[in-house]
């Protein structure tokens, strides 16, 4: 792994609780519009844009991106976003429900990402890809960080612990509940050799983030005829936290139909394919479970266990639902694209789901046990895809505490 120092834009300390948002992808047009109707420092003006338009506006119009380019120049231009006198590293630690993480703030090497030291397991989608990549152009920075992993390393935890020493440069409470604190790192020499031991990091969070700014790397490079790898778009903005600290939640699934099917009929259906029992308590305790909750009622679906596979991402349980019931059953061949499904973080908890299927805004709900991290890497080594929708990590890292401008 290569890391380095960079010497962007963070917040002054008096505003960094106005200035830093939650990333951009983790709530809808409305409800960025609503977290900062009375906030005009809030970063989503700059990476949810559209929100500053009427509603309907296409969110990829061209003056949309011109909105986020005004935006993010008068944050610096009236002093809210301000330069590193020099370039830092910074360590972030979030705290939850009395959990801490603790990240190091970095840029890393697009060429790292392109040959595969830091792996991926998600497909991007286009339309969100090319937005990002847009965006990314229009600002010349990387806004929101991409949240990376690492096996953990004694010598880096030993390092982070010493750097964490110091009075903190923030230390806030977001409305959310989660604690964010920040220290700014001048004397980086030690954490960068130490990551050069670690072979290789994996994307947690944050796939369009990072293969948006290795899109942007690529078409720098193109560009530039004067090319020499030691410019600032060859690198990208990003967290790397010890997998030991990571907390993984359920990625739930919502259908919207039974696919003609009334319920008795789907449930026999169900039967056909694995245990079913009533009166579960809507969160599965072990993989190979999976619940349902449907007509006001809970039930426990057990698959039998899944012999080894070639493939890691063929025994996750999103992948058994989607192969065993959703596909065959509810005709639901690709959740990527199909409008007949939608997915619940496990953040919002099992009412979320059983309130959709009690308003009627969903005919079932599945609430799954969580991916493990293990799992996740196995199936990053092996150079295979998750289903989508299948990780949920929490704390959610906030944009804006630290930029990188290229």
């Amino acid at each position: 792994m290569r890391i380095k120092p960079f010497q962007g834009l963070r917040p002054s300390e008096t505003f960094v609780r106005e200035i830093a948002s939650v990333p951009y992808d983790v709530v809808t047009t409305q409800e960025a519009k609503s977290l900062a109707a009375h906030n005009p420092l809030s970063l989503l003006h700059v990476v949810r844009p559209e929100i500053d338009h009427p509603q309907g506006t296409d969110p990829y119009a061209d003056k949309v991106y011109g909105t986020a380019k005004k935006n993010f120049e008068r944050l610096q231009k009236l002093g809210f976003l301000i330069r590193e006198s020099s370039p830092c590293l910074y360590i972030y630690e979030q705290e939850m429900q009395g959990r801490r993480q603790q990240g190091i703030a970095a840029v890393c090497a697009i060429e790292d990402y392109e040959s595969n030291i830091i792996k991926k397991h998600e497909i991007t989608r286009k339309e969100k890809e090319d937005d990002r990549t847009r965006l990314t152009h229009t600002l010349n920075a990387n806004p929101g960080p991409v949240f990376l992993t690492y096996r953990d390393q004694e010598e880096i935890d030993t390092l982070v612990k010493k750097a964490t020493e110091p009075s903190p440069l923030y230390a806030f409470t977001a409305p959310d509940g989660v604690k964010h604190t920040v220290w700014r790192i001048e004397g980086s020499a030690d954490l960068v050799k130490a990551f050069a031991e670690v072979p290789v990091a994996y994307v947690a969070d944050g796939h369009h983030r990072s293969a948006s700014a290795a899109r942007v790397g690529r078409e720098r490079r193109e560009a530039n005829p004067h090319h020499t790898g030691e410019e600032d778009y060859n690198w990208f903005l990003c967290v790397l936290f010890p997998t030991s600290q990571l907390n993984i939640l359920p990625y739930n699934r919502i259908i919207h139909d039974l696919n003609g099917l009334d319920p008795q009929t789907f449930l026999q259906k169900v039967r056909d394919c694995c245990h079913l029992t009533e009166n579960a308590s809507g969160t599965p305790s072990q993989p190979n479970e999976v619940d349902l909750y449907l007509d006001g009622k809970w039930f426990r679906l057990t698959f039998e266990y899944q012999q080894a596979d070639d493939n890691p991402a063929n025994r996750l349980d999103v992948s058994i639902l989607q192969d065993k019931i959703l596909a065959p059953i509810l005709g639901i061949d690709d959740p990527r694209t199909s409008e007949r499904i939608d997915f619940v973080g496990g953040i919002h908890g099992t009412q979320a789901l059983t309130n959709k299927v009690d308003t009627g805004q969903a005919a079932a709900a599945f609430s799954l046990h969580p991916v493990t991290i293990d799992q996740l890497i196995d199936i990053a080594d092996a150079d295979q895809i998750m289903p989508p929708k299948s990780t949920w990590f929490e704390p959610k890292l906030r944009s804006g505490l630290f930029i990188h401008t290229f």
